[in-house]
């Protein structure tokens, strides 16, 4: 007799057969089975067809789209494709601890929310070093578009969501779905459009629940984007976050974007749109003027050595 799964486990992917197989294996080894894995293949990509194939699971199910759309398109497909009351993301190249949807579940069963979207924090895996993310949760009253932007101190991290965490009533990943066409922040911006409707709630399991590898050498379609789009996506949802968020996104995700221009014009009117639009704190002045100033690959491994001595799983769920 075979069981309804509780859970969809979506997962986008094109032309990474290994990585994409070991996501798969993850969820697989989940220490809950009635599950159901979609894996939408983003265009043609006979490798990687094979390679899921030789997995051999009835849990699996492959769905190729006949031509590139994107990843956001891609998880809106296994979201329509998913028979469970529950769906999660997961990115082609990172993976999930085997209690991750077994907490996700519980944490989800123990709220009142009628609608709670469940997300955890990571290990954020880089070349160099392990820790864990967010580095803090939100605090009581404190905006979302806050948490997730607003730098308290000098690295980014202390508030954060990633779309591998995310764990949501399947019902609200359909009424809400991810947007298209947004450059960087899918997650954010997801999220707070979600949280927009009616008995929506996000809560956060406080124990690391995924491995989000940073590989700095492979590419991301996030860096790949023009700091241009990641402004006009902010200027058009300016109603979703606060001023204070405008400006740390501003002075933070599309400058660290913009930097590399080495451009004095650009750096000037990202400086005038974020005292204009935002409310930009000492922080994001530090920050932005860092940006700006030092090597990313410098940047990069200063925050790494920083993080990797004063934070690791254990230090981060007491």
């Amino acid at each position: 007799m075979q069981v309804s799964p509780r859970v969809s486990a979506v997962i986008p992917t094109f032309g990474r057969p290994e990585l994409v197989v070991r996501a798969v294996r993850s969820v697989l080894a989940q220490t809950m089975a009635d599950l159901e894995v979609i894996v939408v293949v983003d265009g043609p990509d006979e490798a990687t067809g094979q390679a899921l194939t030789r997995l051999g699971d009835r849990r699996l199910r492959v769905i190729e789209l006949p031509e590139k759309g994107g990843a956001q398109n891609a998880r809106n497909t296994g979201v329509r494709a998913a028979t469970a009351p529950w769906t999660a993301m997961l990115d082609d190249d990172d993976e999930w601890l085997p209690q991750k949807l077994a907490k996700q579940l519980a944490a989800a069963q123990a709220t009142d929310a009628p609608r709670p979207i469940v997300a955890s924090r990571l290990l954020n895996r880089t070349p160099r070093a392990e820790y864990a993310m967010p580095r803090r949760l939100r605090q009581p009253g404190e905006p979302w578009s806050e948490y997730f932007t607003v730098r308290r101190g000098l690295f980014h991290g202390e508030g954060f969501i990633q779309t591998s965490t995310i764990m949501a009533p399947t019902e609200v990943l359909r009424q809400v779905p991810f947007a298209p066409k947004v450059p960087r922040m899918q997650e954010m911006d997801w999220v707070l459009r979600a949280l927009g409707t009616e008995g929506t709630e996000l809560l956060y399991v406080e124990e690391p629940l995924v491995i989000w590898y940073q590989d700095e050498n492979r590419p991301r379609i996030t860096f790949e984007e023009k700091w241009q789009q990641s402004l006009d996506w902010l200027r058009r949802n300016e109603s979703l976050v606060t001023k204070k968020a405008y400006a740390a996104i501003v002075m933070s995700v599309v400058s660290s974007m913009a930097a590399p221009t080495h451009s004095l014009k650009v750096f000037w009117l990202l400086l005038r749109e974020a005292q204009r639009k935002g409310r930009p704190g000492f922080i994001d002045y530090v920050t932005f003027l860092q940006i700006w100033l030092i090597p990313p690959a410098l940047r990069r491994t200063l925050r790494d050595k920083a993080l990797s001595r004063t934070s690791s799983p254990q230090a981060e769920l007491v």
